[in-house]
């Protein structure tokens, strides 16, 4: 069979939709292709004969050039981001594959490349290179971590500044939930398009997974960086239609410099993420510049976060509950008490229940929580003979998020059992604030616990915004008013006055009044004079142990 000429070979290579380059083992350029001269701007008189370091940047350090000839060395090729310059003197990303060729002729190199900074790829490179997300075009994340990496040592060299982005679409979820994940994939083509027309040409945009996308921008001052941000909403306001529906997006943002958020990649691309994470706890839909004081609070919420799971999951004996007596304000007799949970971390120590509780609402664990309580005073009840102990209201405290849980009744029933066997009264507190938003589902719910003989208390009452109206239909039993009012009460202030009007409120609804966090006997001589029925605080009795419950409440069951 005859051989190609040359010239068939140099034709077959110039169709080729890659850039190659061939250079002897010194090495020297001897053969470019057509695509290369469109990529690079040079031809064969400009890099001909020479080393293949004309191309160079300046971007990468000389250890960047060993590790690659040592993997051709070890691997025998070596393939990866690498920074270069055009004629032009632009500089750019290429992805570039280089491989060893050995003939007769001796040893020579064979490299072949892309230009990965191009917004648009053919859908050829996207599967070739598997670096592009194929819904939006953008980088994926593995390209957007080699672009990161380049920019950092670029800008150690050079003392550029520059910012990542991490920006994260709102309630993108339930979008996709309702309306279907083609709907949702169009909202993110959106999303793509939108932030491409925002930013510069030089800025770089990726989508890093999901409604997750990440940006490099040429910002060098907090200034600069807030300015972009503002275009960045500005763009967003508008609403997207899809099949003739309006869909308004809400992005949260947060914004991580260089130099002095992060000195590598890894870390500008983490407070990036968690200036995002602060955006999102200040109600999304905004912005946040990355800041140490408010990434430790966050560190320390999702360290506490990630202990609450492994301690429910796995150690449920870190868990113990505590009673706070409650009194009958006018006999001093024992009444009832409230059973309080508290948590001991082997390495966090005691975590307020004010931190971890909601916490456990907030991240899908009160169920997980509220059967550990319950678990636990079933386990102290059990030891509890009820022949010599008198009628008592025993309460817990239940999220407003349990209502509509199918699974509350079954948590509960034990609960309710084992307290009506004594002869005690069950009740569940649920804070005023959820309570006011309830659905006619939850309340009920609220009504079927009624019918088994459990209280309602509406907690922490004043500081929501209770009417009338909606109070008067609530199937409710008692008021337990805030601690921040009682705290303040002297003779003739305004707290006073406000005292005085819930426990004729309260007295006009047929309702119980319990008053939380009595701290002198001034409060609770004033109280007692308002015909406040029932009181709690440090000034009664502290919370309690079970054990110390049971040896001196009980047995007294009066103050002295």
């Amino acid at each position: 069979m005859p051989s190609l000429p040359e010239s068939h070979y140099r034709a077959a290579f110039d169709q080729l939709p890659h850039a190659m380059m061939l250079a002897t083992d010194e090495p020297r350029i001897m053969y470019i292709n057509e695509m290369f001269r469109r990529v690079t701007g040079y031809h064969e008189g400009d890099v001909i004969g020479h080393r293949p370091s004309v191309l160079s940047s300046g971007v990468h350090p000389p250890e960047f050039y060993r590790d690659m000839w040592a993997s051709l060395t070890s691997k025998g090729h070596w393939e990866g981001v690498i920074w270069n310059r055009r004629k032009s003197g632009e500089t750019y990303p290429q992805w570039l594959s280089i491989y060893p060729v050995q003939t007769g002729e001796g040893r020579f190199y064979a490299g072949v490349f892309s230009d990965v900074g191009e917004n648009r790829v053919s859908n050829e490179s996207i599967t070739a290179l598997a670096y592009y997300d194929p819904l939006t075009g953008l980088a994926n994340r593995s390209l957007f971590q080699e672009f990161l990496k380049a920019r950092v040592t670029q800008g150690a060299r050079s003392e550029s500044r520059f910012a990542v982005l991490f920006i994260d679409l709102d309630f993108f979820k339930g979008v996709n939930d309702l309306h279907g994940h083609a709907c949702g994939d169009r909202i993110l083509v959106h999303m793509a398009a939108t932030l491409r027309s925002v930013l510069r040409e030089g800025d770089i945009v990726a989508r890093l997974s999901g409604d997750e996308f990440a940006a490099i921008v040429n910002a060098g001052t907090s200034e600069e960086l807030e300015h972009l941000l503002r275009r960045i909403f500005q763009a967003l306001t508008s609403p997207v239609v899809i099949e003739g529906r309006e869909f308004f997006l809400s992005v949260s943002v947060g914004a991580a410099l260089f130099p002095g958020h992060g000195q590598t990649a890894a870390e500008l691309l983490q407070n990036s993420d968690r200036a995002m994470f602060s955006a999102k706890q200040a109600g999304r839909g905004c912005a946040r510049i990355y800041s140490a004081a408010e990434s430790k609070e966050g560190m320390r919420t999702q360290r506490l976060t990630e202990a609450l799971q492994g301690s429910l999951k796995l150690s449920p004996e870190e868990f113990s509950v505590v009673y706070q007596p409650q009194y009958d304000l006018q006999s001093g007799t024992m009444t009832g008490m409230e059973a309080l949970l508290r948590w001991t971390h082997p390495v966090l120590g005691d975590v307020p229940p004010g931190e971890f509780v909601p916490m456990a609402e907030q991240r899908g664990l009160i169920h997980e929580l509220t059967g550990v309580l319950i678990r636990r005073v079933l386990t102290d009840l059990q030891t509890l003979s009820s022949d010599n102990v008198g009628p008592m209201v025993l309460a817990i405290n239940i999220s407003a998020r349990q209502i509509t849980d199918g699974r509350l009744a079954d948590l509960l029933a034990p609960f309710i059992r084992e307290t009506r066997q004594r002869g005690w009264q069950p009740e569940i507190e649920i804070t005023e604030t959820h309570l006011m938003n309830l659905a006619p589902l939850c309340l009920q719910r609220l009504e079927e616990f009624g019918r088994q003989g459990v209280r309602v208390a509406i907690d922490d009452f004043g500081t929501g915004y209770s009417s009338l109206a909606y109070l008067h239909n609530l199937p409710v039993h008692v008021l337990k008013i805030d601690r921040q009012f009682v705290s303040r009460l002297q003779e003739g202030c305004r707290d006073s006055r406000i005292v005085t009007a819930i426990v004729a409120i309260a007295e006009a609804m047929q309702l119980e009044v319990v008053a939380e966090g009595i701290e002198d006997e001034l409060q609770r001589r004033i109280l007692r004079e308002m015909r406040c029925h029932r009181g709690q605080g440090f000034f009664l009795a502290r919370p309690s142990s079970w054990a110390t419950i049971t040896d001196h409440f009980l047995d007294v069951g009066q103050l002295k």
